[in-house]
């Protein structure tokens, strides 16, 4: 890769998963940063940069794994207030629903939304990672 992503957000609130998909990630050595974090709204503390999390902190990430089922903000509440976000946090980024549903409305639903670029079954692979870093960042290749 000539150049690596700044920044990739992993948002799911198994444990077990994330440390496996950040294994993936650090292992594929395709970005800088990896952040972490539990449930939608921790995520959306993290992109604007209130509770928590403070500017000088705070890289946008350019890639987006996010599940749908967690607590206290899921993955359809999270993509419904990401909607409203401003286009400076937007832009650039790409969101792909990682999940474990196998159900055919989740998938219908989730390619209905612009905002969500792929939809994949969970865990991640290193292949399926290749694949979504050649389909939307090949200038990074």
């Amino acid at each position: 890769m000539n150049k690596k992503l700044n920044c990739i957000l992993l948002i799911d609130d198994d444990d077990a998963t994330n440390f496996i998909h950040q294994v993936i990630i650090k292992k594929s050595n395709v970005v800088e940063q990896i952040v972490t974090t539990l449930n939608g709204k921790q995520a959306l503390e993290y992109l604007t940069s209130s509770g928590k999390y403070s500017d000088a902190q705070k890289t946008l990430p350019s890639l987006v794994f996010l599940d749908i089922n967690m607590p206290v903000m899921d993955g359809w509440a999270f993509i419904e207030a990401y909607q409203a976000l401003s286009e400076d946090i937007k832009k650039q980024m790409v969101i792909v629903m990682l999940t474990t549903s196998y159900d055919p409305d989740d998938k219908e639903r989730a390619l209905q939304i612009s905002e969500i670029s792929e939809f994949e079954k969970k865990p991640m692979t290193f292949d399926m990672l290749d694949k979504i870093i050649e389909k939307h960042f090949s200038e990074n290749i």
